[in-house]
């Protein structure tokens, strides 16, 4: 069947400040998340693509850009199956404020029983993805064949939940699972079984280097979803 090329979105303005974005209108990517973007193009030149699935998010759409310019003939398709969780009435806050809400550790620990105030569960959020995968699986697999390769550009949770998928895990453990704004995913899914062959790939090795704690400056800055570390 066909490899799937998961590309979390760059870094965003919300990412920098802290703020859970969910489906909140307007979130762009920083000058940081625009340059990841930039850099998309070189990093899968090698790589032939039939097509570029999209969030309907405009961070998404932005990350996309650069590569489909640099790809004028690649057909872009937009899924709402792989849109960002809906967080509800927690879209807009600020993670520091969350993180005292008796739920968080309920979306850390067990998520399959984690349902946001106004929004969906995640299980309904893994449940729609893995579901837009394997039929985009088979219409890549139909139109181009089994070798074929495309990409989604999605969200920090919806990647992790399909890697999740992917491997057999439980959801209640996809909060082990870290992906970097703009970080490459690869998942070879075959007849009987999938592979993951890349997880959170930015080629950057600078992130594994101390940094500053939390309440300090610049610590909310990698920002990625209700499981954030």
């Amino acid at each position: 069947m066909a490899t799937l090329i998961l590309v979390r979105h760059g870094r965003s303005t919300a990412n920098t400040s802290g703020v859970l974005a969910g489906r909140t209108p307007g979130i762009a990517l920083d000058e940081r998340g625009a340059a990841q973007a930039a850099a998309l193009p070189g990093r899968l030149a090698d790589v032939p693509l039939a097509a570029a699935v999209s969030s309907p998010l405009q961070r998404c759409r932005e990350t996309l850009r650069p590569l489909l310019d640099a790809r004028p003939d690649l057909p872009l398709h937009v899924e709402d199956r792989i849109n960002e969780c809906d967080y509800g009435d927690w879209s807009g806050r600020k993670l520091t404020e969350l993180n005292d809400e008796p739920l968080m550790e309920v979306v850390q620990a067990h998520a399959s029983a984690a349902a946001f105030p106004g929004g969906e569960s995640m299980r309904a959020m893994q449940n729609r993805a893995v579901e837009a995968v394997r039929d985009w699986n088979a219409r890549i697999e139909a139109e181009h064949g089994e070798d074929a390769c495309y990409l989604m550009c999605s969200h920090g949770d919806i990647v992790k939940s399909l890697v999740a998928d992917a491997l057999g895990l439980h959801l209640d453990l996809f909060q082990r699972v870290h992906v970097d704004p703009c970080s490459v995913t690869v998942i070879r899914y075959t007849r009987l079984r999938p592979f993951l062959l890349r997880l959170g790939d930015t080629g950057d090795f600078a992130g594994f280097a101390p940094r500053e704690r939390p309440g300090d400056a610049g610590a909310a800055e990698v920002g990625g979803g209700a499981g954030a570390p």
